[in-house]
């Protein structure tokens, strides 16, 4: 790509954390280690419920008060909720800042100019440019540049998950959306919420249900089963580009299907084929688990 496409993000919100204590109190209680964050850093991370399902998740952005949380802008009354219920006695100050700032995703040749605000690699991934976190109306601009779909169509090319769209927020664990291949989680920071089943599911499991890329033979529809034989059910389509998605899916039954010749259909009627790296990793993992002592 010669150029760069920048997306306002209409559907996110900003909340912000400010204080003494506002630093130590979000690393004691997100997914990820930000311990030690320069100003301007900014890290993807989840907050889990104590048995270790993802309830919000985030970008958080270090900022001199504290954080600006980069999240959706249907869930941040939750959040802000969520944290004040850990809050106790902590300077913290929690506050909705979704009308002062703007979210826009940005990919293609180089990074966009900001002359406000910040602009940073998503740190899920490379490919999937940078994201921008301005006052509002620095980001007139941008408008009528490109649109949510845009930026969804591109996530979904480069096969990163969304809570929400991918996945439900409540009832998914970190591994099962990727966090521990998306820089979304910390196996050596230490205690966090939900930190147990997190590090139980690194260490002691396969995991058998992750989010996949997949490809069908139509166009293929958001919420739409995958189906082994027609008739079991492995798992549910996401977001969806045409005839490319992203599908929470019982990666074990899908190898077993690969591996057997069996076709995965959805309910819908499109024949689907998974993500051969993706197989190929949940091979692989079953492999070192079952070769241990």
């Amino acid at each position: 790509m010669s150029t760069t496409v920048v997306a306002l993000l209409t559907d996110r919100g900003v909340v912000s954390l400010s204080g003494p204590d506002a630093v130590d109190f979000l690393d004691n209680l997100a997914t990820n280690d930000l311990a030690g964050m320069e100003i301007g850093d900014v890290r993807f991370a989840g907050l889990l419920t104590p048995q270790g399902k993802i309830l919000f998740e985030f970008f958080a952005l270090r900022t001199e008060d504290g954080w600006l949380l980069d999240t959706l802008g249907a869930k941040v009354g939750d959040l802000s909720k969520r944290l004040t219920m850990y809050k106790l006695r902590a300077k913290v100050v929690l506050a909705d800042v979704s009308a002062d700032y703007a979210i826009a995703a940005a990919w293609g040749a180089a990074p966009p100019a900001v002359s406000e605000g910040w602009c940073y690699s998503d740190p899920r991934s490379s490919r999937l440019g940078w994201r921008l976190l301005v006052p509002r109306a620095a980001a007139a601009a941008w408008s009528a540049e490109a649109t949510d779909d845009d930026y969804h169509r591109h996530r979904i090319a480069v096969g990163i998950a969304e809570g929400g769209r991918d996945y439900p927020l409540g009832d998914t664990f970190p591994h099962e959306a990727n966090y521990d291949r998306d820089a979304g989680v910390s196996f050596t920071k230490g205690c966090f919420v939900g930190q147990e089943v997190v590090a139980r599911m690194q260490n002691k499991t396969v995991v058998r249900k992750r989010v996949v890329a997949i490809t069908g033979t139509a166009p293929l529809t958001a919420g739409a089963e995958v189906l082994i034989g027609g008739t079991a059910a492995i798992g549910t389509i996401g977001s969806v580009d045409g005839s490319r998605a992203l599908a929470l899916l019982r990666i074990d039954r899908a190898a077993e299907a690969a591996d057997k010749g069996q076709t995965l259909t959805t309910t819908d009627g499109a024949t689907i084929t998974t993500d051969a790296t993706a197989l190929a990793l949940y091979r692989a993992s079953a492999a070192a688990r079952a070769a241990l002592p």
